[in-house]
């Protein structure tokens, strides 16, 4: 079920569930997943991207794996937040997951986490092709990480 705000997919989410974030692309999707206390992010993999049907057997086969509660699918709003094309493109992906899946799915924010992705990955002296390899799970933990802080803040209040 895909959630319209971010306080409901949280409220959706059991305790003690283990999450993905997901880096929706055009040529790939990176994942990131949680640990079971909604702490910490930790990148996984990048997938890349074939058809939707093999991209979200993939997806799914992760979520088995590693017992995932929840998707988080980063949302590339413009700079002054207006939703164009990527986001479409975005929407349209959960849409297609949430036909196979009951998994709660919720979209964060993800403007500049590329770039948050790409500055970490320059600071830690990678090699320009090791970036490329890396960049789209990174930015997925970026976007998983800035999601759980949300939810400790939400189930603080």
């Amino acid at each position: 079920m895909i959630y319209d705000t971010f306080e409901d997919f949280a409220a959706a989410i059991p305790a003690f569930t283990s999450l993905a974030g997901l880096d929706f692309g055009d040529k790939t999707v990176g994942v990131a997943i949680s640990d079971r206390m909604g702490t910490v992010a930790t990148p996984l993999e990048t997938i890349r991207r074939k058809k939707c049907t093999q991209d979200a057997e993939h997806l799914f086969e992760i979520v088995k794996k590693r017992e995932i509660g929840g998707l988080v699918l980063g949302l590339p709003r413009n700079m002054d937040g207006s939703e164009g094309p990527r986001c479409q493109k975005t929407r349209a992906f959960a849409r297609n997951l949430s036909r196979l899946s009951e998994l709660p799915i919720g979209f964060w924010d993800e403007r500049l986490s590329t770039v948050a992705a790409e500055r970490a990955l320059l600071e830690a002296d990678t090699s320009r092709k090791r970036r490329a390899e890396l960049i789209d799970h990174v930015a997925a933990s970026y976007i998983l990480q800035g999601a759980l802080d949300r939810m400790r803040h939400i189930k603080n209040d």
